[in-house]
């Protein structure tokens, strides 16, 4: 008996496509992705007036996508694992296509709010399943020139976000910035598929219930926080969004103990320098993010710019991380990831201050771009030590679930961030209008300011020195989930 021949695919090399190719198949979906938060973010006064959206449910609009996100970004990696990466990565991307045409559509806050829920969950496995898969599909001398243009695409999109929403609001219409990503969707899937290799990972049992249990905890806090102010903090609603979401979290946390493979490795938090950055990663994204919610609209609603205006004038703010973070990186494997993290926070807890105290509705913009760039400069020292302190001690096989891991705490920091900070705002009596938004604003800011204070002193007890050399390898693992709010 002959024996069975082999597939083609065992007895021929693999060719691999063009640098810049690959580049694009991979780069392009994740700058749409990523461009598609901040881009909203400056949307948003539009938003409000065409559909008469209430700040509640301007929360929503940025709330559905972060959540989804949060929720879905560690399974997404696990089914590319099962299925093939490029699989997942083509299907994320054409969901994330059809809910942009969906949002664009869009004739209430409702429709709109579950778009931008589904766009989150399209954008949980472009994201990761985008830089796995680049890694592996150029060489290895290639590899980390490969990765660093990769996240100075994501850099750039996220500096980009604010100017590119401004000029399409102005120039046309809201629902124009979903619009853009309809015909880049319908060119990056055939690339994808036609460019990309479809690696398989370690077929593990999906934790299905760990993602139900995480995704609706963190849900009902962040929505018995928003309705806190409206429906009243003693109210059914209210207490059963805020007891049964924490609730659910416990219920995680013990099953993520007996999970034959779990979503979340508890054992991971065993790590000081681990469990420090995830918290530093929560509290960075709850202050800064939360604050930013509040002052993109302070910019338009009161100071009267226009949204181009807007992202022209935080360009010094979102421009500055592109020139620092990758200094920082550089820096953090010989200076150690403390000293970069804590700068990088009084940084920022400084510049939120110095905002909330001056903001007022005459404030002129010069007073501004000091503490702009001081926000700018102080994220752009969080960023790569952050995910350097992450993975300092964390074995090979862990570098996906770990960095997977610090990704979605620090997007439920977005989530609660805008939540509570919102809170604060409409608990001061704030309003969406040019007389009823300061005064509401600068306690909100304020709050920002105090939390990321506080997250500077526990990054404190980040492990302080030099870094091993392998931890700067190890930050450049393939497999590493890089992204940034």
């Amino acid at each position: 008996m002959s024996a069975t021949p082999a597939p083609a695919s065992a007895t021929r090399p693999t060719r691999r496509a063009p640098f810049g190719l690959v580049l694009l198949a991979t780069g392009l979906p994740m700058f749409m992705a990523t461009l598609d938060n901040l881009v909203m973010t400056n949307a948003l006064p539009a938003i409000r007036l065409d559909l008469g959206a209430s700040i509640e449910e301007l929360q929503w609009f940025m709330n559905a996508y972060t959540l989804a996100f949060a929720s879905f970004i560690l399974m997404a990696a696990a089914l590319g694992d099962r299925l093939g990466r490029r699989t997942v990565f083509a299907a994320g991307i054409a969901l994330f296509t059809l809910a942009s045409a969906a949002a664009a559509l869009a004739t209430d806050p409702v429709q709109l709010i579950v778009a931008r829920a589904v766009q989150g969950l399209g954008g949980a496995a472009i994201m990761p399943l985008s830089l796995s898969l680049l890694a592996g599909a150029v060489s290895e001398r290639m590899r980390p020139l490969a990765i660093g243009v990769w996240g100075g695409t994501a850099g750039l999109a996220v500096a980009l976000g604010p100017l590119v929403g401004g000029a399409v609001v102005e120039g046309w219409d809201w629902n124009a910035i979903f619009w853009l990503n309809v015909p880049i969707g319908a060119v990056a899937i055939p690339v994808a598929l036609a460019l990309l290799p479809n690696p398989f990972g370690e077929r593990v049992r999906a934790d299905v219930l760990g993602v139900v249990l995480a995704g609706l905890g963190v849900l009902g806090l962040v929505w018995g926080i928003v309705r806190g102010n409206e429906a009243g903090w003693g109210s059914l609603e209210v207490l059963t969004g805020l007891v049964g979401g924490g609730a659910l979290l416990v219920l995680f946390v013990l099953w993520q103990l007996r999970a034959p493979a779990p979503l979340l490795p508890l054992r991971l938090f065993r790590d000081r320098s681990f469990s420090i950055a995830n918290v530093v990663g929560v509290g960075f994204s709850f202050g800064m993010f939360g604050s930013v919610f509040v002052l993109i609209q302070f910019l338009q609603i009161v100071q009267g710019y226009s949204p181009l205006e807007a992202g022209v004038l935080t360009m010094p703010w979102t421009m500055a991380p592109m020139v620092v973070a990758p200094l920082a990186g550089l820096l953090s494997p010989r200076v150690g990831t403390r000293a970069l993290i804590v700068a990088g926070l009084a940084l920022q807890a400084t510049a939120l201050a110095w905002i909330g105290l001056a903001m007022t509705p005459e404030v002129p913009y010069a007073e501004l771009v000091g503490p702009f760039i001081m926000a700018g400069v102080g994220m752009g020292l969080v960023f790569a030590p952050s995910s350097t302190a992450v993975l300092a001690n964390i074995a090979e096989r862990d570098t996906a679930k770990a960095s997977g891991t610090n990704s979605t705490v620090r997007e439920v920091g977005v989530a609660l961030g805008i939540a509570v900070l919102t809170a604060v705002f409409t608990g001061a009596g704030g309003q969406l209008t040019p007389t009823g938004y300061v005064d509401a604003a600068v306690p909100a800011v304020l709050t920002g300011a105090a939390v990321v204070a506080a997250t500077a002193l526990v990054a404190t007890l980040l492990p302080a020195g030099r870094l091993p050399r392998r931890i700067a390898a190890t930050t450049r693992e393939p497999r590493e989930l890089v992204t940034q709010p």
